[in-house]
């Protein structure tokens, strides 16, 4: 922020800035304009300005919000391409390892260099395509603590070695990132197509034991707590803090979400542990959204918000149909219509909500066609998980009908009333 306000920064990250940020500025000059359109001729202008045979740390977050421009207005294979060449760059420097005249400049690149593995980790799994990153070398230090960071300067210095500083935010979300690979490494195990996928307990179990481990080892006040998200909040990091959790909560709903289909029946054993273990995820994940939304200067309101709430509000759609404790279906209905209005509020900037509202309505018709198998993971259930970047189909044997619900007509380029749609699931819960 110093080097834009000294007019220091270039004008392809200039133009990229205020392409993301212009959404959410009460600026006049944007007051004719909707919130969701504002950025459009701002990216387009720093994409014009990228220059891709320049392989340097500008040209790398050029690409980084080129890559989230494209995502945001649903261009799923256009943001994998800003990332791939992102990637690429920072390869091509070697950019952990990278020569610097001072330790401000060496933890900026060892920041993005890890951020750059967590993006390339979501938007590959997002469009089922092979990670830039395959292997990341192992030596490179998490970044150093949030506040530190931010009261580094520009000194030249000899000492690049960094010095000791509690763990930070952005490194416990590097640590879950790797929890989440393994996540994704074993959803991608099971072949797609094939009507019912048998789930691998040792290695859910395995990977349950790492998020647990993860959460124990917290230091205390890092730890899912009011008063936590309170001091980061009051430290300018509340969003950051809400991040972390959004991340660990839904890689939960993620790893258990396959056992949803087997809890539903008289199984037993560990299968209803693990789809209790998905519930309270999910639960989790809806209650840490609402307590960002509710403490000043925590609100989270970017665009993967959507997709990990989409994912729990079916999880509260699956209490809807199967459970039979009354307390625990009502708090079901109340997370579910909640999450319907955060979507519906988020839809004002992100036109990537749209397809975000469109697989929600997917995954409920499916649900009213065939309550039985409408929780199998079978390869519809796994590309709904996994492909946020992607449209997704009705299920296989529902394909060649289109989708009403009342008098409206779902389709993906439509403007398709979700006021009306709000009233009409709100009307079926309260059967």
């Amino acid at each position: 922020m110093a080097d834009l306000a000294m007019n220091r920064t270039s004008p392809v990250i200039a133009y990229a800035m205020v392409a993301l940020a212009a959404r959410f500025s009460s600026n006049d000059l944007f007051s004719a304009t909707s919130p969701r359109a504002r950025g459009v001729p701002y990216a387009r202008k720093a994409a014009q300005l990228l220059d891709v045979s320049e392989v340097s740390l500008t040209s790398i977050q050029a690409c980084v919000m080129l890559g989230a421009c494209r995502i945001i207005e649903g261009d799923a294979q256009g943001e994998s391409v800003y990332y791939g060449i992102a990637c690429r760059m920072a390869q091509l420097l070697d950019l952990p390892h990278r020569q610097c005249e001072d330790l401000l400049e060496k933890e900026i690149n060892i920041r993005i260099w890890h951020t750059l593995c967590m993006i390339d980790e979501w938007s590959s799994s997002g469009v089922q395509v092979p990670r830039q990153i395959a292997n990341p070398p192992t030596d490179v230090p998490l970044p150093m603590e949030e506040m530190a960071f931010l009261q580094l300067r520009h000194v030249t210095s000899t000492n690049m070695s960094q010095p000791y500083s509690n763990p930070s935010l952005l490194g416990e979300m590097i640590t879950l990132n790797r929890i989440f690979r393994e996540c994704v490494d074993l959803m991608n195990t099971y072949t797609v197509g094939t009507s019912h996928l048998p789930p691998d307990t040792d290695a859910v179990q395995a990977l349950s034991d790492r998020l647990d481990e993860w959460e124990a080892m917290l230091p205390v006040y890092m730890r899912d707590e009011p008063a936590n998200l309170a001091h980061y909040a009051a430290q300018g990091l509340g969003r950051i803090y809400a991040a972390v959790y959004l991340g660990f909560y839904h890689y939960g709903q993620l790893l258990y979400y396959q056992f949803l289909h087997g809890s539903s029946e008289d199984s037993g054993g560990l299968v209803n542990v693990f789809a209790q273990r998905c519930k309270y995820h999910a639960a989790r994940l809806c209650n840490m959204v609402y307590s960002a939304l509710d403490t000043p200067g925590c609100d989270v309101q970017y665009n993967m918000v959507g997709h990990v709430l989409v994912i729990a509000s079916t999880v509260q759609i699956h209490t809807l149909l199967f459970s039979l404790d009354r307390t625990e279906m009502d708090a079901a209905r109340q997370r579910l219509e909640r999450n319907f209005n955060i979507l519906l509020k988020l839809r004002e900037l992100w036109p990537a909500l749209d397809l975000c509202m469109i697989r929600l309505q997917v995954f409920h018709k499916a649900c009213r066609t065939s309550m039985d198998n409408s929780f199998q993971l079978d390869g519809w259930m796994l590309k709904f998980l996994s492909e946020f970047g992607n449209p997704i189909d009705d299920k296989p044997e529902n394909s060649d009908a289109e989708w009403i619900i009342g008098d409206i007509a779902i389709t993906p380029t439509s403007d398709f009333g979700v006021n009306t749609i709000a009233s009409v699931i709100r009307d079926e819960l309260n059967r």
